[in-house]
């Protein structure tokens, strides 16, 4: 009995010692980096040197308060360190800023309002949970207000180049009331009644002396930290090769002054797919177009050819 029991104990001692033993011998080896040295893929989390001015839209940041350099300083990292995020910013930026600048500087408003839009929709026609649209996310309310167009049919917080415009009047109105491009920012987040209620109970008359939900107290930050890597991608590691960069939309505008029946059957009828005439027009919002009489509609009708990317035109280019 004391000889089988002495068995079964070397048995399960020597099972357990070569069970350790193999996943020793299997398991990935880790690296020992001494303090400061890079990995073997020099690949290094840093701090970046922050700037001694700061400017958006002509108006000199406070960043020698260590609050707000602080707070840029947590935007530039979020924005950096996230990776993928940004990149898009960066590939999308190439297409739409080209849109975008010349509407802001018709309407005089500070061309790092271009921003806004980038933080509010990652330049894309987005629609948030409590039902905000398009680039500049207007709820229905205001986008009614500021004169977009809102029906079965069509819903021109999707039409990028009107619902710039609006965006435009808005921001105009709010900084005849607060004369600092700072509040208009924040008051384009959070609202003008917000604001207003901050700015009176808090006696401050700054947006750098606000405290705010964190929302709003990150949101002109978030728009500068976006500034300062889009003008200066490869300071903070970004490396956007120019020819993989999304390029502006080729297209021809042509009015629609009779009803619709089928958009499927109008883009069959251009050699062009459904979704391609939606891409190009994505405040169409149904499969068909009511036009009263008088009206006219301007949709963008894509050039061919269709089917190859930017990057593989430049390689047909080259090589005629």
């Amino acid at each position: 009995m004391l000889r089988n029991l002495f068995l079964a104990f070397l048995f399960v001692l020597l099972a357990g010692t070569s069970g350790w033993l193999f996943f020793y011998l299997a398991a990935p080896k880790t690296a020992s980096l001494e303090p400061g040295t890079a990995s073997e893929q020099n690949y290094r989390i840093v701090s970046f040197d922050m700037p001694d001015e700061v400017f958006f839209a002509g108006e000199k940041i406070p960043v020698e308060l260590f609050i707000t350099r602080e707070s840029l300083e947590r935007e530039l990292i979020v924005n950096t360190y996230w990776h993928s995020s940004t990149l898009l910013h960066l590939k999308r930026a190439n297409r739409w800023f080209p849109v975008i600048e010349p509407i802001l500087a018709q309407y005089g408003v500070p061309d790092d309002f271009k921003y806004l839009s980038m933080i509010e929709s990652g330049l894309t026609n987005a629609q948030s949970p409590a039902g905000a649209v398009g680039f500049w996310q207007f709820l229905k309310g205001t986008a009614k207000d500021y004169d977009l167009e809102i029906s079965g049919d069509v819903d021109m917080r999707y039409h990028v180049e009107l619902s710039t415009a609006a965006a435009c009047r808005y921001l105009l109105k709010s900084y005849r009331n607060y004369g600092s491009w700072s509040l208009v920012a924040a008051s384009f987040n959070a609202g003008k009644r917000r604001i207003d209620n901050f700015l009176s109970d808090q006696k401050a008359s700054s947006y750098f002396d606000l405290l705010m939900a964190e929302e709003t107290e990150r949101y002109l930050f978030r728009m500068i930290a976006l500034k300062m890597i889009v003008e200066n991608p490869e300071r903070f590691g970004f490396f956007p090769e120019t020819e993989r960069l999304y390029p502006p939309l080729e297209f021809e505008l042509v009015d629609i002054t009779n009803d619709i029946d089928s958009w499927a059957d109008y883009a069959r009828e251009h050699n062009i797919s459904y979704k391609l005439l939606k891409y190009f027009n994505p405040w169409l919002r149904s499969n068909k177009l009511k036009v009263k009489r008088g009206q006219i509609y301007t949709i963008k009708m894509p050039l061919p050819p269709f089917d190859l990317t930017h990057y593989e035109l430049d390689r047909l280019y080259l090589q005629q």
